[in-house]
């Protein structure tokens, strides 16, 4: 999430300035042509990032578009890295039914994708504040069991105890809580993998993913900073070269050839 200015900002400092010069008596330059701001005090700035293994290679990029441009974004950076070559090919994601759509649009033909660990451990513990309070015992016993058996036993296992879990619950606050976090594991379970992704030795979540994602746009979020959104993908594609590596490579592709 990006800070933004927005419109309104935009057209109250363009107010202000009309307002100075009217005092001032004094003839200028007409303002240049006014820029759209933003809808919304902040927007959200989606972040591709692939990287082996042991993340000595890596490629990131982050755009201001919607969905479809990430999803060319993902296409563009693949092809970069030939990704089709690779022995193994895996996506953890955080579960957007999005990113689904555009992995299969985009025909990266990853051999598996799986959900985060964290994100699913985030809908756990939602469940749990709402159901059994933020600091209770019993609450947190409870959710250390079901990251457990996420983990050791897959879906199906976590499933059986969660279907007959729910109907312990009393009110409609706790059971619309659980109803949530049901159909959340229920959507994504053909990418709760936990038992087999261990096995193989992939990593189930998306931790440098979700690191990219901070010092990419670590630039944006100073004290008081607002950005229009041009701007702003701007200087996270200068931190995305820097990130993956390629900082002097690009800019000695735009000096000037020898003679």
């Amino acid at each position: 999430m990006v800070p933004m200015v927005t419109d309104e900002e935009k057209k109250q400092r363009r107010q202000k300035i009309k307002e100075k010069r009217r005092r001032r008596g004094k003839k200028a330059q007409p303002l240049p042509k006014a820029k759209p701001g933003a809808d919304q005090k902040y927007k959200e700035f989606k972040i591709v990032a692939y990287y082996d293994e042991t993340q000595e290679h890596r490629i990131v990029a982050g755009t201001k578009g919607d969905c479809v441009e990430a999803g060319v974004v993902m296409r563009r950076l693949a092809t970069r890295i030939h990704l089709e070559e690779a022995d193994e090919k895996i996506g953890n994601i955080d579960g957007s039914p999005w990113i689904r759509n555009q992995i299969e649009r985009r025909e990266l033909n990853l051999d598996e994708v799986g959900l985060d660990f964290y994100h699913l451990g985030e809908n756990v513990h939602k469940a749990r504040r709402i159901i059994y309070g933020e600091e209770d015992k019993a609450g947190e016993a409870w959710a250390n069991e079901m990251m457990h058996e996420f983990k050791h036993g897959g879906y199906e296992a976590t499933w059986q105890k969660l279907v007959p879990w729910r109907t312990t619950l009393r009110g409609p606050a706790k059971r619309r809580a659980a109803d949530l976090l049901l159909g959340y594991v229920s959507e994504r379970r053909e990418m709760i993998l936990y038992p087999e992704f261990i096995e193989k030795g992939w990593q189930i979540g998306s931790g440098p993913t979700e690191a990219t994602c901070k010092t990419l746009t670590a630039r944006l979020k100073g004290s008081g900073m607002r950005w229009d959104a041009i701007n702003a993908e701007g200087v996270m594609a200068l931190e995305a070269l820097s990130q993956s590596g390629l900082w002097k490579n690009y800019w000695q592709t735009l000096l000037p050839s020898a003679a």
